[in-house]
Parts: structure tokens; C-alpha cells; sequence
């Protein structure tokens, strides 16, 4: 039997299936959606200089309520991870953002994005639990993502960006980072790109 025979299905499966692609559009689910997201598998996209689109324009306000200075991270290679408390797979890469700033230190700055989290407060606990110490902007309507090029807006949660020292994405990470590791040598390859294993 087919659904078309019964034209209140044929209205009916559109609205079920927006919920469905909001949930793929979640946190660390795989393939692409009908929105077009393309959702991670932990992979690195990297991003020649002539690819790298416009400067990304990161403003808003911290965590801790006070206002982010653009001028902390200008001309400086800078990793940028979206997360949320609520997401599985963020809660697993944190300590590898973390080993990964300590590593490259103060020459490379971090910044975390946090979304959808209802408040303040419980993106903090997630940052004291897992030892965070860089700095995130709360977003918690995901407003300041629309500064990203749409082609490497992220389709789920986490995603960590690297961008040059112009502002721009120079690489990209959908899903969980993998290890420090390969954060660090995706920050060391925009850095030099000529360098080995780049």
C-alpha cells in the first residue's frame, strides 16, 4: 500500500521529518542531513590560502559575563571549538583541547563557543570538571556562528576550527578532535605549511 493513496500522510511526513534532521543535526552523529550539514567523523579539512573565505568575526560575551577582546587572538594562529555541556562527544575531547593548549601554548590562543547550553552556569561546571582553562563565548542562540563561512558552518556539535593569523578558517575538525595530537599538528601545519607532514 502506498503512502500517496492517503493524502493526509503525504502531509503529515514533512513535519515528522524536520525533528529528525534537528536531531542528526546534534551532537556527533555521522552522514549528511537534509539541510545539507555535513556532521563529523573527526577528520581534518584543511583549507589552502586562496579557500579560506573572509576573517570570522568572533564578539559576544564570556562565560564569565565579561565582554571577549577580538584584540586577545588578532594576527595570531587561533583554535576555536564549538561545544556544549550537554554533548557526549565534547565531554570526551576535552582533555584533549586541554593537553593541546597546554602544549602550544600562550603563542596560540583558544576559545570555546559554547551553545545551546541554558545558562552560564552549567557551561562552567562542565569547564571545572574537565579543567578548562581557556576561555568561551556563550551563545547560547548559536548567533555568533553566523560569522563563519556557511560551507564550514557547523552541521553538529563539537567542531574545532584553526584559523590563520588573518582570522580565517584555515582547517577544521567536525566531530570529537581525535587526540592532542592531531590538534596540535593541524595548528603546526597552518603555521607552516611547508613543514613536514603538512
Amino acid at each position: 500500500m502506498r503512502y500517496g493513496s492517503f493524502p493526509h500522510l503525504r502531509r503529515l511526513l514533512p513535519a515528522l521529518a524536520l525533528p529528525l534532521v534537528l536531531l542528526l543535526a546534534g551532537c556527533g552523529m555521522s552522514g549528511t542531513n537534509e539541510g545539507g550539514f555535513i556532521s563529523g567523523d573527526g577528520q581534518v579539512s584543511s583549507y589552502p590560502e586562496a579557500a579560506r573565505g573572509d576573517q570570522v568575526q568572533l564578539a559576544g560575551d564570556l562565560l564569565d559575563g565579561s565582554a571577549f577582546d577580538p584584540a586577545s587572538i588578532a594576527g595570531k594562529v587561533t583554535v576555536v571549538n564549538v561545544w556544549g555541556s550537554w554533548c557526549s562527544h565534547c565531554m570526551i575531547e576535552a582533555p584533549f583541547l586541554q593537553e593541546a593548549h597546554e602544549k602550544l601554548g600562550d603563542q596560540v590562543p583558544f576559545l570555546g563557543i559554547d551553545i545551546r547550553d541554558t545558562s552560564a552556569a552549567s557551561a562552567q561546571a562542565f569547564e571545572k570538571s574537565y579543567g578548562i582553562t581557556y576561555p568561551s563565548l556563550y551563545s547560547y542562540d548559536s548567533k555568533v556562528l553566523l560569522s563563519f563561512p556557511r560551507n564550514r558552518a557547523p552541521g553538529s556539535t563539537p567542531v574545532t576550527y584553526v584559523l590563520d593569523t588573518k582570522g580565517r578558517v584555515a582547517a577544521m575538525i567536525r566531530g570529537q578532535v581525535p587526540s592532542a595530537l592531531t590538534l596540535t599538528e593541524t595548528v603546526q601545519c597552518v603555521q607552516n605549511p611547508s613543514g613536514q607532514g603538512c
